[in-house]
């Protein structure tokens, strides 16, 4: 058994050369990397101003007062918001890329757009959810207050309430940005060329699909570290700021 690890150790340098260093593959990788990378921030830019505007929308519905005429124009646009949401978060994901490649965006031949749109879209229906949760759970009193001082409802979410909120949802955000950083690797199913389509395609060519697939692992499972380290460090720093 020992004999035979020995073995493997000593066939895997070779193999991981072939894959990573030889005719400098490990290029390919970090070109493959930064896609993914932009593809994560662009779409949850995308995501939180989508998800934003339809989380103010339903919670300005939600918030107006009992015993007064409600307004048409709102109750039309929640409708809408309610069903982008249903429709987004009950369906997977990579159906949904392969409805905005191959029916919506059949004409796009760049499809790491297209994977901007698609995983923006998705992700601001679970950004909405978030936002909401956020901006529900603070006291319905301070909406009253900024308005009683003259703010219009805008101005009264973007000064007051958006960023007592912004303490409670931060988690929620960070998670939302790791799962949507992994979700990335989807997008090679509709040809866009991120991380996984490189490895994909370089364990094609070697016709070893180990070592690159590994690789990439590993790359994702750091980022997804590094981030959360991050997250956790920013959140003591706005709890501590709580403190004093």
């Amino acid at each position: 058994m020992i004999q035979s690890l020995i073995d493997w150790l000593e066939g895997i340098g070779p193999r991981i050369h072939m894959a990573f260093f030889e005719a400098d593959r490990w290029k390919l990788y970090l070109q493959g990397f930064g896609a993914t990378m932009q593809l994560t921030v662009v779409a949850l830019i995308f995501g939180v101003i989508l998800g934003l505007v339809v989380a103010m929308v339903r919670t300005a519905h939600d918030q107006q007062r009992p015993g007064r005429r409600k307004n048409p124009l709102l109750g039309f646009l929640n409708a809408l918001c309610q069903v982008y949401t249903t429709v987004i978060r009950g369906t997977p994901m990579l159906v949904q890329l392969f409805i905005w490649s191959f029916v919506i965006l059949r004409a796009e031949r760049n499809k790491i757009l297209v994977g901007f749109v698609g995983l923006g879209v998705n992700s601001g229906a679970y950004v909405a959810e978030i936002i909401r949760g956020g901006l529900m759970s603070v006291d319905i009193g301070q909406t009253e207050a900024g308005r009683s001082l003259g703010l219009n409802y805008l101005d009264t979410m973007r000064f007051i309430v958006i960023p007592q909120a912004f303490k409670a949802i931060l988690p929620s955000l960070g998670n939302e940005f790791i799962t949507l950083f992994k979700d990335t690797s989807l997008v090679q199913a509709i040809g866009g060329m991120e991380l996984l389509y490189y490895a994909y395609t370089l364990g094609g060519r070697t016709f070893d699909y180990m070592p690159p697939l590994i690789g990439i692992a590993l790359m994702y499972l750091v980022v997804v570290i590094i981030f959360t380290w991050l997250q956790g460090k920013l959140e003591r720093r706005l709890r501590q700021s709580d403190r004093r």
